[in-house]
């Protein structure tokens, strides 16, 4: 038997040795034919990222630039691509990331790994596929047959991975979160205790129906908005001269989010409303958007080159509020990392080269108004008195003996306000500007007509030329996929704490993948063909899920599968803005005032902070009565004198567009709401409230510190809690009874009636540690 098998094998041998020489090119037979299609976004994009600073927009080192299919495929300064498509063997891309020489390899700093260089191989065997990045990819739908909704998608992926969902949060919980996820106020107690005990099925949704329609919800919701649109009451700069008539826009943003106006719309008049057919002064007041730009009144300054700047900031801001695409980047190049060269961003800017300022008399402004107007007009008034007295109206021009006429003919019924404008006459032609230098036009490389860059679809004019109104429609299009992702993508953001897309000012190449593809599709379709552009409706919807309505209590056992909660298998526990801290705070006193609209207010601010300011730094005068206490959102905003109330919990400075707001946590901020004067103040409002409540029906300490808990968390004391805080108490009396002087500074002016100065100061020394706590300023 053993003789018979020698026998074979040496009749075999010749043919085995002919198998052993084969595997090289079987294997590179199986890369480029039989290998699985290989996937860009997840293996080709993350390779390109990392040779893109040095082959991106900017950097094309060795004439190779890696942004885009056709620039990879394009000749490289010695003459030839650096691949062929179909074949890995060619080209010298392949050779320069696999060389062993460290002069050669590429990149030179991260060499790629075994698996990375198989993966480019392949995919360059498969002819280089390059789909659009999945921002600009049309939006997913659902399956036929499938029956989508929130909980659907997140579930699914929980499913997977064999993961239970949180169970629902408690009804305290949830009507604290929703009240200040879309009003950003507390419930009251009684509010609480109806939603608590009522058990009713449809108990939750009419919670949600009445949070909605009520006029704090557009206030809340403002905010977010007036961060993106770097919204603030001054101008800016060196001067820094308070923008009177701002609040125009504010209220604007709130009346509009209260009457539920589509988003699409919203877009429009905001972008464009001075071009709509007989627009109205609303739609005017809309187009202050543009306005929020800062403005040098510096003397001496260049004013086309201030106009150069603002222009590029408009466009900038439409590009990282709606697109979330950094444009902005081109001023001075072509986009680093996204296919957007300096010319087609120039391309964008021109839609904004003859929109100039416009400054009228508009009809029916707001009746808050009216004082603030009249102060202003009696300004004006005097101010064409001067001018009649000093000048010579020959020797005006044409212009301005028209803006003199209107000053003239002043008519106090009327409000003065400024807009955007379409320029008809002179218009202006638009250049790329070399390096973004307003001196530098590139004029023989030709004037540019107005578009969108080649990545997204193109503009649809309605005549010859495409204005601002063409770029608003486009901005809207069912064709144009990226804006409703971006909007909902930051709505799920303000009701979630984190965004499905950790970088919601940034769908380029450079920002994340969405957290959950599906899910942001499905909304995002939703959003548009369902609920029509309205953003009630898509907020309902999210809040309505169980998903939102889940315990945010972490679960150690997820820490090491998801620490960053991207699989929602809770809700997400945070730290709320710094205006609703201080609303919050005030509402506990009963001091803050529900008035809507208006002039800004000056609550107290250091006088340290006021004098930063180089102009004005004298004329801020604390208001007086209801004004004082009235919601942080219409504080009076000075881009260089920010309340540190504010500052220090992460308010942006309104230089630019803000989407997402920074959350730190440090010692500070605990100084801040310990020791500021509004939360000082606060802590007196609400020992008084409890006083004076405890005084009317003879409420033992016990009770009224139950109440404190039910005003402030929204929930009773633990047993713990309350012994704590009687002990504090107690600690606090005897202390201020032995220092009655420092009582009486403590108490301030809201002493309770008929109550001793120690008792009262005993009382706002344990209201200030609630207001203190991190539950109180925590959403849960």
């Amino acid at each position: 038997m053993y003789r018979r098998s020698i026998v074979v094998f040496r009749k075999l041998l010749p043919a085995l040795l002919l198998v052993s020489a084969l595997p090289a090119w079987v294997a590179r037979a199986e890369t480029s034919e039989t290998r699985r299609p290989v996937d860009f976004h997840l293996e080709i994009q993350p390779v390109l990222q990392k040779c893109i600073a040095c082959h991106g927009g900017v950097k094309k080192n060795a004439g190779f630039s890696v942004l885009s299919r056709e620039l990879l495929l394009s000749p490289t300064e010695y003459g030839e691509p650096a691949l062929v498509v179909g074949d890995s063997t060619a080209g010298t891309l392949i050779e320069r990331i696999t060389s062993d020489d460290p002069e050669e390899r590429m990149p030179p700093e991260e060499p790629l790994g075994p698996d990375e260089i198989e993966a480019v191989k392949a995919w360059i065997d498969q002819g280089v596929p390059w789909p659009k990045h999945w921002s600009y990819a049309p939006l997913q739908q659902a399956e036929e047959g499938q029956s989508p909704s929130i909980d659907h998608y997140v579930r699914q992926r929980l499913e997977e991975l064999e993961i239970s969902p949180a169970p629902s949060a408690d009804r305290r919980t949830l009507i604290r979160r929703l009240s200040l996820d879309l009003t950003g106020l507390l419930p009251t107690v009684v509010e609480v205790d109806s939603f608590v005990s009522d058990s009713s099925p449809d108990a939750y949704s009419a919670l949600v129906d009445r949070l909605l329609a009520s006029p704090h919800f557009g206030e809340r919701w403002a905010r977010h908005w007036l961060d993106e649109a770097r919204y603030a009451d001054s101008e800016g700069y060196e001067k820094d001269s308070p923008k009177n008539d701002a609040f125009l826009f504010r209220d604007w943003v709130v009346q509009s989010l209260n009457d539920d106006m589509p988003f699409d719309q919203f877009t429009v008049k905001q972008i464009a409303g001075d071009l709509l057919p007989e627009p109205t002064n609303a739609d005017l007041i809309a187009t202050k958007f543009h306005l929020q730009t800062q403005y040098n009144l510096e003397g001496g300054v260049d004013a086309e080159e201030d106009r150069t700047k603002r222009i590029i900031d408009r466009m900038s801001t439409i590009g990282a509020v709606w697109l979330a695409t950094t444009v902005g980047c081109c001023q001075c190049h072509d986009h680093p990392y996204d296919s957007i060269s300096q010319r087609e961003f120039y391309s964008l800017v021109a839609f904004f080269n003859n929109a100039d300022l416009a400054a009228d008399f508009l009809d029916k402004v707001p009746e808050e108004a009216e004082k603030h107007l009249q102060d202003r007009n009696k300004q004006i008034a005097e101010l064409a008195d001067l001018l009649n007295k000093q000048v010579n109206d020959k020797n005006l021009s044409n212009e301005v003996q028209s803006r003199l006429s209107k000053l003239r003919n002043f008519d106090n019924s009327n409000g003065f306000v400024r807009y955007l404008h379409e320029r008809t006459d002179n218009r202006r032609a638009t250049y790329i500007l070399q390096r973004g230098d307003f001196l530098r036009p590139r004029i023989d490389d030709g004037a540019l007509t107005p578009q969108a860059p080649a990545i997204w679809p193109p503009i649809q004019p309605r005549g010859e030329i495409p204005d601002r109104l063409d770029l608003a429609y486009w901005l809207t299009s069912p064709d144009n996929p990226l804006v409703a992702r971006v909007t909902v993508n930051k709505t799920w953001m303000h009701l979630f704490g984190n965004p499905l897309v950790a970088t919601p000012g940034d769908f380029g190449a450079r920002g994340m993948t969405a957290s959950n593809v599906e899910l942001l599709d499905w909304l995002a379709h939703w959003f548009v063909h369902e609920a029509k552009w309205s953003r009630k409706e898509l907020i309902r919807l999210i809040v309505n899920s169980a998903t939102y309505q889940q315990s945010s209590a972490v679960r150690p056992e997820l820490l090491g599968v998801d620490p960053e909660n991207e699989l929602l298998a809770r809700q997400n526990r945070f730290r709320v803005e710094a205006e609703i801290l201080r609303d919050i705070a005030l509402q506990t006193s009963d001091l803050l005032s529900r008035k809507l609209g208006g002039p800004c207010v000056f609550p107290p601010l250091p006088a340290i902070i006021a004098q930063q300011t180089y102009a004005n730094s004298n004329n801020y005068k604390v208001s007086e009565g209801e004004s004082r206490y009235r919601r942080g959102l219409y504080t009076f905003f000075r881009r260089t004198a920010i309340d540190p109330n504010l500052s220090t919990f992460d308010c942006p400075d309104s230089s630019s567009s803000k989407s997402q707001r920074d959350r730190s946590n440090n010692a500070l901020q605990a100084l801040a709401t310990l020791q500021n004067e509004v939360f000082h103040e606060a802590a007196q409002g609400f020992a008084h409230r409890l006083l004076d409540l405890s005084l009317a029906s003879g409420l033992p300490d016990h009770a009224r510190i139950r109440q404190a808990y039910l005003v402030a968390l929204g929930r009773e004391p633990q047993p713990d809690e309350a012994h704590l805080l009687q002990s504090l108490l107690q600690d606090a009396r005897n202390y201020y009874k032995a220092h009655s002087d420092e009582a009486a500074k403590l108490v301030g002016n809201h002493p309770a009636v008929n109550v001793a100065a120690p008792e009262n100061a005993a009382w706002v020394a344990t209201t200030r540690v609630i207001l203190n706590l991190d539950e109180f300023f925590t959403r849960e």
